[in-house]
C-alpha cells in the first residue's frame, strides 16, 4: 500500500456566476490534464436569498457531464427537451449534456433562507461528445450510507466502496464520489485506484492528510495579540487537496471532525478546446458549436 502524497492544496476562490450567484470555485478553467478527467469544481452556498437567488439562467453544455450535489435548500431544474424538477437536501443529478442540451437551474433556500450544493463537471472523450443527452435523478433516500465502527460516515455517490454501490453510473469518466465525514480525532485511511486522478475537498471541519512529506497548506495570514503572522492553513473549511499517485489516502480528523468529498476518476488524455460549459477536442469543432448556436441547430433531434 502506499499513501498518495499531497500535490497542492489551496482554497477556494470567490466567484460570481450565472446571473450573480456568490460562489468558491475550487478549480475550473486551468490546466485541464492537472484533474483530467475533471474540469470545474463549484461550492455554492449562501446564508440570505441575494447569494444566490438570480441563480443560473437558460445557457447551453455540450461535450461533458455535471453533477449537482444539494446539501441544503431546493435547485429547480429545466431544460430544451422538456425535462423539469426539483432537486432537495441529499439530492443528486448527473447530467449528460452529449450532443447539446439548454439547461437552466434557480436555487431557492431552506426555512431559514440558505442554500448549499455542488457542482461537477466531469469532460467526455471524444467519441462520447455528440451522444445524446440524458438524465441521472437520484433522491436522498437511494444514496447509500456506510458507518464504520469508529463513527466514520461515507455516503456513496458513485462508485463501489465498503461493500455498496452508489446509484449513478455509466458515467464515461467512471468515477468515485464519496461524501465522507469522520469524527473528532479519528484517523482513517480510504482506498482509491491507482491509476485514477483523486482530490478531496473540505467543506467542515479541518483535518490533516498525509503523505510522505508534510502537506504545505494554504498560506494566510493572521492577526494574533496584534501582531500579523503567515501561517499554514492545513485543510481547513473550503480547501482542495490534489493528490498524487498511489492506492490510498488517509487523513488525521481535527479536533471538531472533517468532512470532506473525496473525488477520483479515470483520465481521458485527449486534447481540451474550451468555449465556458462547451468542452471539445477542437478550436474546430468549438466554433461548429457556435455557429449551432447562433442558427437554431445546437439541439439535435431525438433519433
Amino acid at each position: 500500500m502506499s499513501i498518495r502524497p499531497t500535490l497542492e492544496t489551496r482554497a477556494a476562490v470567490p466567484t460570481l456566476e450565472g446571473a450573480g450567484v456568490k460562489l468558491h470555485r475550487a478549480f475550473g478553467f486551468h490546466d485541464p490534464s492537472e484533474l483530467d478527467p475533471f474540469l470545474l469544481f463549484d461550492d455554492f452556498r449562501g446564508d440570505t436569498p441575494s447569494d444566490f437567488e438570480k441563480g443560473f439562467p437558460w445557457h447551453p453544455h455540450r461535450g461533458i457531464e455535471t453533477i449537482t450535489y444539494i446539501l441544503d435548500g431546493t435547485v429547480t431544474h429545466s431544460d430544451s427537451l422538456g425535462n423539469s424538477g426539483d432537486l432537495n437536501a441529499g439530492d443528486v443529478q448527473w447530467m449528460t449534456a452529449g450532443s447539446g442540451i439548454l439547461h437552466q437551474e434557480m436555487p431557492t433556500g431552506n426555512a431559514k433562507g440558505q442554500m448549499h450544493g455542488f457542482q461537477l463537471w466531469a469532460n467526455l472523450p471524444g467519441s462520447m461528445k455528440m451522444t445524446a443527452p440524458r438524465y441521472q435523478d437520484v433522491t436522498a433516500n437511494d444514496i447509500p450510507t456506510v458507518v464504520d465502527d469508529d463513527g466514520t460516515s461515507v455516503r456513496i455517490i458513485v462508485g463501489d466502496f465498503w461493500g455498496k454501490k452508489g446509484p449513478v453510473d455509466g458515467i464515461a469518466a467512471d468515477p468515485q464520489y464519496l461524501d465522507i465525514s469522520v469524527p473528532a480525532g479519528v484517523r482513517k485511511t480510504f482506498k482509491v485506484d491507482t491509476y485514477r486522478r483523486a482530490f478531496a475537498y473540505v467543506f467542515a471541519g479541518a483535518g490533516r492528510f498525509s503523505d510522505a512529506s508534510t502537506p504545505s497548506g494554504v498560506l494566510l495570514e493572521k492577526e494574533v495579540m496584534g501582531e500579523e503572522y503567515n501561517i499554514r492553513d492545513l485543510s481547513g473549511n473550503r480547501t482542495l487537496i490534489r493528490f498524487g499517485t498511489g492506492d490510498e489516502v488517509t487523513v488525521q480528523a481535527g479536533e471538531e471532525g472533517i468532512r470532506f468529498l473525496l473525488i477520483s476518476g479515470a483520465p481521458i488524455e485527449e486534447p481540451v478546446a474550451w468555449h465556458g460549459p462547451i468542452v471539445m477536442n477542437t478550436k474546430d469543432e468549438i466554433r461548429q458549436a457556435m455557429r449551432d448556436l447562433n442558427n437554431g441547430t445546437f439541439i439535435k433531434p431525438a433519433h
